[in-house]
């Protein structure tokens, strides 16, 4: 685990949420010279640092909020720490919680040498992982789909569906293998669900195989060398 340890007149931490952030922004000895609640707005926050903007840092927690912040401060030039949220609640938990002591903690963590420091992903790919992260839950709810029809099978104890029906090939005739309508038409819903699936992940991976092609070509070619990444017919 890395921590910053840069020293700068002014230390800012921020507990962040979606319409307001608390600031508390403390000076090279520890004390507090502004601490204020203030809309969650990057003219709002420029306007409130300004006369600590000389040399001044920027931390917050790695929670889904802090992209716009990121890369204000990038843009800004504005040294910019994103906290590492579970090791952050190692070092400094504690029971007392509120948007006030938080920011607090977070500037004193700063300053302290003591932040731990997650992961800014740059700006230019951060969507395309966004993507990949949302292509991965459609898998898995994909593969909950394929659970739901393999154990209803199970429950009424029928034979074994004998193919594997990840494949779309495979799923013809299997709703009509149990008697009962209701059933059936559960599992006729499960059958058209995985069709859509397939036909989405199909479409969405092609769009991530190019962007990626053309973002980082060499990268993409070596992790495709990997056994297990990618499909195999690549």
């Amino acid at each position: 685990m890395r921590f910053y340890t840069k020293t700068h007149k002014f230390y800012c931490g921020i507990d962040l949420h979606a319409k307001n952030m608390y600031l508390c922004i403390l000076d090279q000895d520890g004390n507090i010279v502004l601490h204020k609640n203030i809309k969650s707005k990057p003219e709002v926050f420029l306007k409130t640092i300004a006369p600590y903007r000389k040399d001044i840092v920027v931390a917050v927690e790695c929670l889904f909020l802090w992209y716009w912040l990121a890369d204000l401060c990038s843009k800004e030039n504005i040294p910019f720490v994103l906290g590492h949220a579970l090791y952050m609640k190692a070092i400094h938990g504690g029971k007392a919680k509120n948007d006030r002591i938080d920011a607090h903690k977070i500037a004193v963590l700063l300053r302290g040498g003591m932040m731990p420091m997650a992961y800014v992903y740059p700006q230019q790919m951060r969507s395309t992982r966004d993507l990949l992260r949302r292509r991965t839950h459609l898998v898995r709810k994909r593969a909950e789909l394929l659970a739901h029809v393999q154990n209803t099978n199970y429950q009424y104890n029928l034979p074994d569906i004998g193919k594997k029906i990840a494949y779309k090939a495979n799923r013809d005739g299997v709703a009509e293998r149990f008697p009962d309508e209701a059933v059936k038409k559960s599992i006729e819903l499960d059958l058209k669900l995985l069709d859509f699936y397939d036909s989405l992940l199909l479409r969405l991976e092609h769009e991530l195989s190019l962007t990626t092609k053309a973002h980082d070509a060499d990268s993409y070619f070596r992790s495709r060398s990997i056994p297990g990444i990618g499909r195999s017919s690549e």
